[in-house]
């Protein structure tokens, strides 16, 4: 996606002209003295309604302006780190004099505005140009400008101009990364979860089968044993140290909302390490509408993930047991590594870690503690906590069967999490 700049002539079809409410109280005033005039035969006073109807004229005929201007909303690149500042520059150019214009920018319900102002009221010149500046901090998601709103007062304020312009800008806020150890092995040694082995044909360190020899075949790997045996040449194949998959599954259930950013920054900064370390990784999103990004490799990889984390939202119906289920049969490859990040609150989220691990494959847990992100203001309060949190627990220790669980106290870095269940 290429950096945010758009510019557009202005002459949208959004354009209203209408009294303003000194304008109606005016004219009401008029009305009155002509009706005042008329019951009581005064027609003097109707004298009294002359400067003000040749203001209206004025107002109306002179001081009625089209609005002819361009607009160009400047942000210096698309992407940003959630809590990040974003600047916004628009530029306004007039086309023709305008005394008094208020230029609102419409920003999204996502961004928070930090400095400055995206409202201004400025006056131009034929052919002027003038910035209006000020700072949003971006939260995960995409944010999208859906225009800008002109709005002109003639000097009487008896008539008002409106124009909205259709000018779109889209920011990305993507998740944090922090450093994180990896808590599962790609290889075939033991760290956390055991030897994961990855099968392929060709030499390696461990023996896996016999099989008929095929042409490119070294010498070496030749079983003379059982070529004897069989009448017909027979090869050695062995397992190789080649690193193995990992899928990054993320649980989106509605219950979990709290802990829905954690999980997601969690699994970016795990998707960093496999980047580093040149391993293959898929990611399951199971929210409203269930994504699966096929397993792959590369930088371009990591950030379509990224992109996809990025817009991730609450599942209301969470159905993640069948997601898992009907994924496990047909697209996870044999021996895979499972990360799934839940806060395995709810019923359906256990079950698809039971179904991971009916599957036989290696899982390891993250599993961010929604409870923690809470802080009582009453003792009946505090002791609710406590019973959701060992009901928790409970529900944990249970579970630890099925994989390596890392109980993440999200008051506390990631790190010191998995470093407590890495620890010799």
């Amino acid at each position: 996606m290429l950096p945010t700049f758009g510019g557009s002539r202005v002459e949208g079809p959004k354009k209203v002209g209408i009294l303003t409410e000194e304008g109606q109280e005016t004219l009401l005033a008029l009305w009155v003295i002509i009706i005042i005039s008329f019951l009581f035969l005064k027609w003097e006073a109707v004298y009294l309604a002359i400067p003000v109807l040749w203001a209206f004229f004025i107002a109306g005929f002179f001081f009625k302006p089209s609005l002819d201007v361009e607009v160009a909303r400047v942000v210096a690149h698309n992407r940003f780190i959630e809590g990040q500042e974003a600047e916004i520059t628009l530029k306004i150019k007039a086309r023709e004099r305008i005394s008094s214009l208020k230029v609102i920018d419409v920003v999204p319900h996502g961004l928070e505005i930090t400095d400055g102002s995206p409202e201004a009221v400025i006056s131009l010149k034929k052919g002027e140009e003038k910035l209006i500046r000020y700072r949003v901090r971006v939260k995960r998601g995409i944010h999208v400008f859906s225009g800008v709103i002109l709005a002109y007062r003639d000097p009487f304020s008896f008539f008002k101009l409106e124009k909205e312009i259709e000018h779109y800008t889209e920011i990305v806020g993507v998740p944090m990364i922090e450093e994180v150890p990896t808590p599962y092995s790609t290889k075939g040694t033991k760290i956390t979860v055991g030897h994961l082995p990855s099968p392929r044909v060709g030499e390696g360190v461990e023996f896996h089968a016999i099989r008929e020899y095929q042409p490119g075949d070294p010498l070496k790997i030749i079983n003379w044993k059982a070529t004897a045996r069989m009448g017909k040449i027979m090869s050695n194949e062995y397992e190789s140290e080649r690193k193995v998959d990992v899928i990054f599954i993320i649980d989106g259930a509605k219950k979990g909302e709290a802990v829905l950013d954690y999980s997601i920054r969690a699994a970016a900064s795990l998707m960093l390490n496999s980047l580093k370390e040149g391993t293959s990784f898929g990611l399951v999103l199971a929210e409203s509408v269930p994504l699966w990004v096929r397993i792959d490799y590369g930088k371009r990889h990591f950030f379509k993930c990224i992109d996809f984390l990025s817009t991730m939202k609450p599942d209301e119906n969470n159905m993640i047991a069948y997601q898992i289920e009907y994924l496990a049969r047909s697209r996870f490859p044999a021996r895979a590594q499972l990360v799934y990040i839940s806060p395995l609150l709810t019923e359906e989220s256990r079950k698809a870690l039971e179904i991971m691990s009916k599957y036989g494959y290696r899982v390891v847990v993250i599993s961010p503690d929604p409870y923690t992100t809470v802080e009582p203001k009453t003792r009946e309060e505090e002791l609710a906590l406590k019973i959701l949190s060992l009901q928790r627990k409970a529900h944990l220790k249970k579970m630890r069967s099925y994989g390596i669980i890392i109980d993440w106290d999200v008051r506390k870095p990631l790190k010191a999490a998995i470093a407590e269940v890495l620890k010799p």
